[in-house]
């Protein structure tokens, strides 16, 4: 191992956490709405740049590379399609929540069908994050790590050993964001580390190229795609991980709830100090989106063509960091990967505890009369996430054992938790007279059928399908409720918002530019195109 990579990522990642602390060394973490929610007045950049990095894990940049180089480059499209779902929460969701006030998704559900609700989504919005969220970030953060640095044969220790002492390594310096320095450390990390991922990531193109190019790009990309065009597709065809098809079904579907009801990613936008920062932010962030497929799909196919016998394909980014790369820059692209872990799994963290406290917790207080304090709630909020942390640092490194199409497994799984909860979102915002009842028997309608595709017999049916099929008869069941079985008054929007809510006024053209160069590009990465089926 190289003593140059060694400092090198020591550096970076001690920068980072300094100018981090520097930024929000004033924040006020006294108040919930400070320590929750940056005190609502994050700004358009950070708002952006924390989408944007929190959205690009670990998980994404290890499984998307790995799809790319056993198949293609349909698996971009999960984040790709994305803008166009960006700028439907933006225009049409954002404003709602904001004009409301609310700190989590189950509290707008509590405000709109009651109480009860809200604990049922916080629940299993926790349970999704302590099981599918968080020790997949640790886990495959370890993996890459510890190709990069190569710490079981450095230690002299087994690979299941390395990954146990990495995962615990990722979850302390993560827990430390978010439990001393609230949403705004974390997010101000976030937009640090989305520049450095931004800018280190396409380097690992860069370099790669010009290794197949003998020192040309343009010589490395025209041997990549005369070679491989088959792997260059990323619009599927039956068969692969994502049919065309699904763009119109599960796949929208999907993008609509990480976006507009997802709490670790919806957490930024709550804390923008209006909404056109708000708006200004999710755009940044769909406008950052054009370059994750250079970051996270596309190494995948320059990897296959410098590395086409693999012996593990999940190794694929971490060989091709470790091949092509200067010794400095694999020091950086270790921080960066360790910030990329470290984001989203203290976003899902200091999500969590959020939901647990102020879903969970103050209701308990409140119904039994038991006055608690701003102060009060931020120290069960991290004691909460100390024990959080613990149980998903403990998951994590067991996920070695069950590894075997786990990226898949990774997006059915969280198909089970996201679109149910968009589907009571979506019509609680837009309807008047549907009443608690329906949601709740939508909500267990759409785990048990879906649940029951994906466990037992899926009929030869995309999963993502599935998740349309179930939305669709999801929003039937809760209008039918709304004719047969109404609640007695209108639900009632608030005439102000929690921060101005004037719109951003150039948001039209911004939407128009996104939608356009993402039909585009796709089109581009299509047999129409440079590739081919």
């Amino acid at each position: 191992m190289n003593t140059t990579s060694i400092l090198t990522f020591l550096c970076v990642t001690i920068f980072i956490a300094l100018f981090s602390w520097w930024l929000t060394r004033k924040e006020d973490l006294t108040t919930v709405e400070g320590y929750y929610l940056g005190g609502r007045h994050l700004g358009w950049f950070l708002v952006g740049g924390s989408l944007f990095l929190s959205n690009i894990s670990a998980i994404a940049i290890v499984g998307e590379t790995e799809s790319a180089y056993l198949s293609n480059m349909t698996v971009m499209m999960y984040g790709f399609a994305s803008i166009f779902a960006m700028a439907i929460v933006s225009e049409f969701v954002l404003p709602i929540y904001l004009r409301f006030g609310v700190t989590t998704t189950p509290e707008f559900l509590g405000i709109r069908f009651g109480p009860e609700l809200t604990r049922w989504v916080a629940i299993l919005l926790i349970l999704a994050y302590v099981v599918n969220l968080m020790p997949p970030v640790l886990y495959t953060g370890a993996v890459v790590l510890n190709g990069m640095f190569d710490i079981d044969g450095l230690l002299g220790i087994n690979y299941w050993a390395a990954i146990w002492i990495l995962v615990w390594a990722i979850g302390i310096v993560g827990s430390a964001y978010a439990i001393f320095g609230g949403l705004k450390a974390i997010a101000a990390s976030d937009a640090l580390n989305g520049v450095g991922l931004v800018l280190g990531g396409i380097l690992v193109p860069y370099f790669g190229l010009k290794f197949i190019g003998d020192g040309s790009i343009v010589a490395g990309w025209h041997e990549v795609i005369n070679k491989h065009p088959e792997h260059m597709n990323a619009w599927g065809k039956p068969g692969d991980s994502v049919p065309w098809t699904t763009l119109f079904t599960g796949m929208l579907l999907v993008n609509l709830n990480y976006w507009g009801a997802e709490q670790y990613i919806l957490q930024r936008s709550l804390g923008s100090k209006n909404l056109s920062a708000g708006q200004k932010g999710m755009m940044f962030g769909a406008l950052l989106k054009f370059i994750a497929p250079l970051i996270t799909v596309f190494p995948g196919v320059i990897a296959l063509t410098i590395y086409p016998t693999l012996a593990q394909s999940s190794e694929a980014y971490s060989s091709l960091v470790t091949g092509v790369l200067p010794a400095s820059l694999i020091g950086l692209m270790a921080a960066i990967m360790f910030g990329a872990s470290l984001t989203t799994f203290n976003s899902g963290l200091n999500s969590t505890s959020t939901m647990a406290v102020l879903n969970l917790y103050k209701p308990y207080k409140d119904k039994h009369r038991e006055a608690v304090t701003d102060p009060d709630l931020i120290k069960v909020g991290k004691r909460a996430q100390v024990m959080l942390a613990i149980l998903a640092m403990i998951i994590a490194p067991f996920i070695y054992f069950a590894s075997d199409g786990f990226y898949d497994y990774f997006q059915k799984v969280a198909g089970l938790f996201s679109v149910p909860i968009f589907t009571i979102v979506m019509v609680g915002m837009f309807t008047k007279r549907v009443p608690a009842l329906g949601a709740k028997i939508s909500l267990l309608t759409y785990l048990v059928g879906y649940g029951y595709t994906q466990l037992f017999n899926d009929f030869g049916l995309h999963f993502l399908h599935w998740a349309a099929i179930f939305f669709v008869i999801c929003v039937c069941i809760m209008l039918v409720f709304g004719k047969l079985m109404p609640q007695e008054t209108d639900f009632v929007k608030p005439e102000e918002g929690a921060v101005s809510l004037a719109p951003w006024k150039w948001r039209w053209v911004a939407y128009a530019v996104t939608i356009s160069g993402m039909i585009g590009v796709t089109v581009w990465l299509s047999p129409l195109g440079i590739a081919k089926w």
